[in-house]
């Protein structure tokens, strides 16, 4: 179930977008102003943002320029403001859509669904174990504004897993999908690599485990947030 937050100063707005997103299934996280938001988003695993642009402590616009640089999730701006030039500092601060007060909040509803189709497809590369993000295209894995830089096969071994939380490999189809069919070493070498990653990630415990099924091989679960 996807988890949105809406930020807005608005009670009235929050209460009737609460009302309509939690009708269609997801789960709704309130936030009154910027600072409050901030807090809400360490605190829980968030798919995306509905942010309001007038607001008072951290307004909208730097709200949105705090998500884009420390999460990777799609952010809807509103605001009662109508010129280009308001839209456009909108976009310019990381909003990935943009609608305008008053709104019909099916619209809203609308935009949401095509903006999670579309991070669906622009995400094929980025892998996400909760408060993780493993990006496959430049080998780094983010907590934040934290990079984190694995050894080659001890990444791809656990983007393999990531991809399909869940799913039980045996160490044949590790091997063949992480070293390639040619390898000639000893299935063993998938034991150590888990190992080293088990090792590395202790303190994401809480985000993640790897699982062993005894004589077959290992899977990655999510620990619910």
């Amino acid at each position: 179930m996807k988890k949105i937050l809406i930020t807005d100063d608005d009670v009235h707005i929050r209460t009737l977008l609460k009302h309509v997103l939690t009708r269609e299934g997801y789960l709704v996280i309130e936030a009154s102003d910027g600072q409050e938001a901030i807090h809400k988003l360490k605190e829980s695993i968030v798919d995306l943002a509905v942010v309001d642009v007038m607001m008072p402590h951290v307004n909208g616009l730097e709200l949105c320029e705090h998500i884009r640089s420390t999460y990777d999730i799609p952010i809807i701006l509103l605001t009662a403001l109508q010129q280009l030039s308001d839209k456009e500092q909108g976009y310019l601060h990381g909003t990935d859509d943009y609608v305008t007060k008053p709104f019909e909040p099916a619209e809203l509803l609308y935009r949401i669904k095509a903006l999670f189709r579309r991070y669906s497809v622009a995400s094929t590369d980025k892998i996400r174990l909760n408060r993780l993000i493993i990006d496959r295209k430049n080998y780094e894995i983010t907590d934040g504004d934290d990079i984190l830089l694995l050894p080659v096969k001890e990444f791809e071994l656990l983007a393999q897993l990531a991809q399909y939380p869940g799913r039980l490999f045996t160490r044949s189809e590790l091997i063949e999908l992480v070293w390639g069919a040619d390898y000639e070493g000893d299935e063993r070498t998938v034991d150590v690599h888990i190992k080293r990653l088990r090792q590395r990630f202790i303190a994401y415990q809480d985000d993640f485990v790897i699982r062993t099924v005894r004589g077959i091989g290992y899977k990655v679960e999510m620990i619910s947030s």
